[in-house]
């Protein structure tokens, strides 16, 4: 994405930080919190349509999952996230948001154990658009040179900040050769995912996707298998080999930002977004909107 016209450190407004809202440029976390450099920090990504976050509940439940996993407790239960984003979607006047809850290790106690640091939580909520620019064209994706680790070596169920830092030199390194994305393996050199979204690739009708076992299950994920399902489109969970790319005649992502985005070429493969990729498009939206029910 283009870097946005006003920084995200220089906005109007009021970010929830630990229970009370805080004006924007005064949200300030100490140079030594844990998180920043140890990467002890959970979040989530949410979208609000017309007044409404998707998924909410869910995505705070993750949220809470996501910490325990961490070995750390949120403390705030999952109704008061959910009346504090509420509060935050209120109070920025926004319909049609993004909201960021997150939760990290404070700075008490600066090593690798900081058993004794204050949790803090923090929920922003910003203007947000599409991820992709003119997304129904398909994007282009490049691939990798990072692999999605073991799970017997990472978090992977949780939606950790650390997680990303591979995501994030992945898709710089894409955008940096005129890619929108880039697709990873994981550690035994099957398909993943791509850098901040889940794949799937479609033949014959029938759609397949990678079985998340060494990567997060994503909501959207989740929500877009339903949708297929619902129009009896057969799904097939499989790991996936990077030589199978060319065999497929449709390809798409999913992911809160992404919704569901459509994928024209994945280094010298094309694909061509067509009908199952199109009306899944369309149900996303109608769900998110409250026009379509599962």
């Amino acid at each position: 994405m283009a870097t946005p016209i006003v920084p995200f450190d220089d906005r109007d407004g009021f970010i929830w930080m630990d229970g009370e809202f805080v004006p924007w440029r005064e949200t300030k976390v100490h140079l030594l919190t844990h998180a920043l450099h140890y990467g002890s920090a959970v979040f989530e990504g949410e979208r609000s349509y017309d007044g409404n976050v998707f998924e909410s509940l869910r995505h705070t439940q993750r949220l809470h999952k996501s910490a325990q996993i961490l070995d750390f407790d949120i403390p705030f239960s999952v109704e008061q996230i959910e009346d504090a984003k509420a509060e935050a979607l209120a109070k920025s006047g926004l319909e049609s948001a993004y909201v960021r809850p997150i939760a990290w290790r404070g700075s008490e106690m600066m090593g690798v154990s900081a058993q004794s640091n204050t949790i803090h939580l923090a929920i922003a909520v910003w203007s947000w658009g599409d991820y992709f620019q003119d997304k129904m064209k398909g994007i282009k994706m490049t691939h990798a040179k990072w692999r999605r680790p073991d799970p017997a070596t990472a978090p992977c169920e949780a939606k950790a900040a650390g997680l990303y830092m591979i995501c994030t030199m992945s898709k710089h390194a894409a955008e940096k050769e005129g890619y929108a994305d880039a697709l990873m393996l994981d550690w035994r050199g099957q398909v993943a995912e791509a850098t901040g979204a889940n794949i799937f690739f479609i033949r014959d009708g029938a759609i397949h996707t990678p079985t998340p076992d060494c990567f997060l299950n994503g909501i959207t994920r989740q929500t877009a298998i339903k949708l297929a399902k619902s129009r009896q489109i057969e799904v097939v969970e499989r790991a996936i080999f990077p030589d199978e790319l060319g065999t497929f005649s449709e390809c798409f992502i999913t992911g809160t930002a992404a919704e569901i985005t459509p994928v024209a070429e994945i280094g010298d493969v094309k694909y061509t977004p067509g009908e199952i990729t199109g009306n899944l498009v369309d149900d996303y939206d109608k769900l998110v909107r409250g026009k379509l029910t599962l």
